[in-house]
């Protein structure tokens, strides 16, 4: 499994490559900002046509990581759909395996401001949810010891052998921990955003996603 080992309020967290966090202990997977059915709003609206193969993509990159780790609780962290009309254009087979994924597990949907209402895929849904220190929710709130949020898909940006590269990233200090959005066609903000800089403490951390993850100090404007 590719993933940087972290410990958050005292806990044992592992950051996967993918974008997703395992809480082994509560055998937990929390994945933030699926945004699924992206292209098919953005065609309703008028937008450029994108390939629509962002659920299908997004799905099979979440079953695998639930292979992997077994979970028995998925928690998705809110902007799981691009909106709520989106809902209702998902294909039967996308809704199959929704359902397939979640069977024997407890899957809990947090609210998103995309999603900000229940949807009809089983599960359960709620504005946010504890378990232990810890408490999932959407958008960083104060007070933040123990939070883990999304919403704002991080991004770093680093320069590897004189040429600037860009992944989403995990923002992480003391308080709080912030999300990479997992969905496919999802864009990012940079981690020197003061949106992000002014969230997150000065000695915050980023954990880079992909093949290889890797722990860094959070890069910010002043660096």
């Amino acid at each position: 499994m590719n993933a940087v080992e972290i410990t958050f309020a005292g806990q044992r967290l592992h950051a996967l490559g993918t974008g997703a966090l395992w809480w082994p202990e509560r055998r937990l997977l929390c994945v933030s900002d699926l945004h699924l059915g992206k292209s098919e709003r953005v065609a309703r609206r008028g937008g450029p046509t994108l390939p629509p193969y962002d659920i299908r993509d997004t799905l099979n990159r979440l079953a695998t990581d639930l292979t992997a780790t077994a979970a028995t609780t998925v928690i998705c962290l809110g902007d799981s759909f691009d909106d709520l009309q989106a809902t209702h254009a998902l294909e039967i087979s996308d809704r199959l395996q929704i359902t397939a994924m979640q069977a024997g597990r407890q899957w809990i949907w947090i609210e998103g401001n995309h999603d900000p209402g229940p949807v009809d895929l089983g599960g359960e849904h709620r504005t946010e949810w504890s378990s232990g220190p810890l408490t999932f929710r959407h958008i960083a709130q104060d007070p933040a010891w123990g939070e883990i949020s999304g919403h704002y898909h991080p991004k770093v940006s680093v320069r590897v052998r004189g040429r600037s590269i860009s992944r989403p990233a995990f923002l992480i200090d003391d308080q709080r921990l912030i999300l990479p959005a997992y969905g496919t066609y999802t864009g990012g903000l940079r981690s020197t955003d003061t949106a992000l800089s002014d969230l997150l403490q000065s000695d915050a951390q980023a954990i880079l996603t992909g093949p290889h993850p890797q722990l860094i100090p959070m890069p910010r404007q002043n660096c």
